[in-house]
């Protein structure tokens, strides 16, 4: 299937009459990849599920009013992304614990999802990833899963190229110390 360009989407959704069509080719072309960025940064299937229908709802809801000022990808994973970690915040004060122990616990819900079917270095990935701090990580998970580039997660950051390099190294290098010292 082939994707249909975002300006098509924009048209579409500009069109009262195309609009819901325009809407289900958008998230045909960008529910995946955005259920993924999520479910790596909460790694719980249902929290995921839930997060990604709120950010759609969002996206359905601010459509009309996008700009084009970025492109419309970077602009969902930025709703997506503010998602996450409206969504880690609030169990991290709900609980009244640092982030430290809410990485911990979803560690723990790694191990005993139904849904993790990844093998042992898969699951040691995503413990080391679960050490990072919250910016390393959202790094890490946007350069090395979704392949983005540094200047598009700039975008969906608002944040330096520079700082984003330099976030992305120390990730790196805390994740090889974690899995070389978990052998």
């Amino acid at each position: 299937m082939q994707q249909i360009e975002d300006a098509v989407i924009l048209e579409k959704f500009a069109n009262e009459r195309t609009k819901e069509e325009a809407f289900t080719l958008l998230l045909k072309k960008y529910q995946q990849k955005i259920y993924w960025h999520i479910r790596r940064l909460v790694l719980n299937h249902d929290d995921a599920d839930d997060l990604v229908q709120d950010a759609f709802i969002k996206v359905w809801k601010n459509l009309g009013n996008f700009r084009s000022d970025s492109q419309l990808y970077t602009w969902i994973y930025r709703i997506a992304t503010n998602e996450c970690l409206t969504f880690l915040n609030k169990k991290k004060q709900q609980n009244n614990i640092p982030l430290d122990e809410v990485s911990y616990d979803l560690a723990e819900s790694l191990k005993e999802g139904s849904y993790f079917n990844g093998n042992q270095a898969e699951l040691k990935l995503q413990q080391a990833l679960l050490t990072l701090p919250e910016k390393q990580r959202l790094v890490f998970n946007m350069k090395y899963f979704d392949d983005l580039k540094y200047e598009e997660i700039s975008e969906i950051l608002g944040t330096s190229v520079g700082g984003l390099k330099a976030s992305f190294h120390h990730a790196v290098k805390k994740i090889e110390s974690f899995l070389l010292s978990k052998d």
